[in-house]
């Protein structure tokens, strides 16, 4: 095989990130070579949309609620994972990942890397959260299916994620190596679920985590091929695509290597990061080229199969074929009325204790944890929505003894440090509230609260009406 025949083969099966709004040069010409697609990320959106036609697959990071590409600046507007499970409706569900789709195709992605399939079993966990459906596998199994044909049919294709469940972990893979704390049966029984509904509702593509799951193996999911056989074993005959290859998980274990591993294991769409991320070369054009060169090189030496090679590209090929048609699919002709919305994220949120009206200004007492690379909280953005002209306190600096009506922004709230600030608030603040950004507690907290079950600013607007008109022990809105 001629070295340009190897390199087009290989761009087969590439799905890199790249820097500014546009399509840069280096992506029109792999383009033509060849190159499977793109995946869009917050530095992408505003330009012109990426063309992808011709089943170019342009793939968007977009889940809605908690995590946003299209509105990262001020936050989603969209029901997340966690809010539409709350409601558990599947029709709403349904009709709002048909709303996902025909946000996303506004950037021009034909690919939506959504839903988050995982389990959220440990409310710990610094990455997945909200961004679940919820902690039973049934509820989240539900919810998964009524995504994936909801994006399917508003004319996206769908990326469920994290296989074989991100859920019960305490380590953020975006900066470190998670195990999962599930033992084989509870991976089988609560963590796999979903993505066997997923496979049933007719996903095309699924997602990878870099995980490890120790009855399976030492090395993370994505370059594990017992992991990936579990994949398989569900029915599924899609194409398996890479979570990205730039985050620590896999970066720090394999190097440039990483993506010979992770195709000999059995993946077949690999994404070779966003190089907007820190710890990322910067080098838009020389991440794909270096991952590019070591999956030849791997080739050329014997190492990777060549035979893996091309059934990986054909699967990705195939899944191009479905991408060009679901471009002929009707999308929704208008989206979901914002009055809709809101009151749907209202619905979705669960209050405790009771509080008076607090029409603001307020002091917010901001607790959240610094944000990630999946998870961006748009700096104090939310915290100024809430104080409503009042003053923002960052925790590390205490609470203020003449703080009356204090609200304590958390989003983590099983972490040390946000429920020491909640503590603090209850001691030196009369009628001090919690908004809750992140999942529900697993004991009550000391004072009143607001469980948005998002981070994103639709919750936040839900909170701030919430807040505006109290509500009473019963658990319903109004002045106690």
């Amino acid at each position: 095989m001629s070295d340009r025949a190897l390199e087009r083969l290989v761009n087969g099966v590439l799905w890199p990130g790249f820097l500014g709004r546009g399509t840069p040069d280096w992506v029109a010409r792999e383009r033509d070579a060849g190159l499977a697609g793109v995946v869009l990320f917050s530095q992408n959106i505003g330009g012109d949309p990426v063309d992808a036609t011709g089943g170019f697959l342009v793939g968007i990071d977009e889940e809605g609620g908690t995590v946003t590409r299209m509105d990262s600046a001020r936050g989603s507007d969209a029901l997340g994972a966690g809010q539409l499970g709350a409601i558990d409706d599947e029709g709403v569900t349904r009709r709002a990942a048909a709303e996902l789709a025909r946000l996303s195709a506004a950037s021009g992605a034909d690919v939506v890397i959504a839903p988050v399939a995982d389990v959220n079993t440990d409310p710990r966990n610094p990455v997945i959260g909200t961004r679940s459906f919820g902690g039973s596998p049934d509820l989240v199994s539900r919810h998964v299916a009524a995504t994936v044909r909801g994006l399917h049919e508003a004319g996206a294709v769908a990326v469920p994620k994290h296989f074989p469940g991100h859920g019960d972990t305490a380590v953020d893979s975006h900066h470190g190596l998670p195990t999962s704390g599930a033992n084989e049966q509870d991976q089988r029984e609560v963590h796999l679920p979903p993505f066997a509904a997923a496979v049933e509702a007719g996903a095309m593509v699924i997602m990878t985590a870099h995980l490890v799951v120790p009855a399976w193996g030492p090395d993370p999911a994505t370059a594990q091929p017992r992991a990936l056989a579990e994949l398989r074993g569900l029915g599924f005959t899609g194409v398996i695509a890479s979570d990205a290859l730039d985050m620590a998980a896999m970066r720090s274990r394999y190097g440039d290597a990483a993506p010979v591993r992770a195709l000999a294991a059995g993946c077949d769409l690999l994404c070779v990061g966003n190089p907007a991320n820190p710890g990322s070369s910067g080098d838009d054009e020389g991440d794909f080229l270096t991952a590019r060169s070591a999956i030849v090189e791997a080739v050329r030496t014997g190492e990777l199969p060549v035979s893996r090679l091309e059934d990986a590209a054909g699967r990705v090929a195939a899944l191009r074929g479905f991408a060009r048609e679901q471009a002929s699919v009707r999308r929704p002709d208008a989206p979901l009325p914002d009055a809709d919305v809101l009151s749907l994220a209202r619905r979705a949120a669960m209050v405790s204790g009771a509080s008076a009206a607090n029409p603001g200004p307020r002091t917010v007492i901001d607790a959240r944890a610094a944000a990630t690379w999946a998870v961006s909280s748009t700096g104090s953005r939310y915290a100024e929505t809430l104080a409503r002209g009042g003053a923002v306190i960052d925790a590390a600096e205490g609470a203020a003894a003449d703080g009356a009506g204090a609200v304590v922004l958390v989003d983590r709230i099983a972490d040390a440090d946000q429920r020491g600030a909640i503590a603090r608030a209850a001691r030196l603040c009369p009628g001090a509230v919690v908004v809750n950004l992140g999942v529900d507690p697993v004991d009550p907290v000391p004072v009143p609260a607001v469980h948005v079950r998002a981070a994103s600013r639709l919750a936040v607007r839900a909170a701030d009406e919430i807040l505006a008109e109290g509500w009473g022990s019963e658990g319903r809105p109004g002045a106690p």
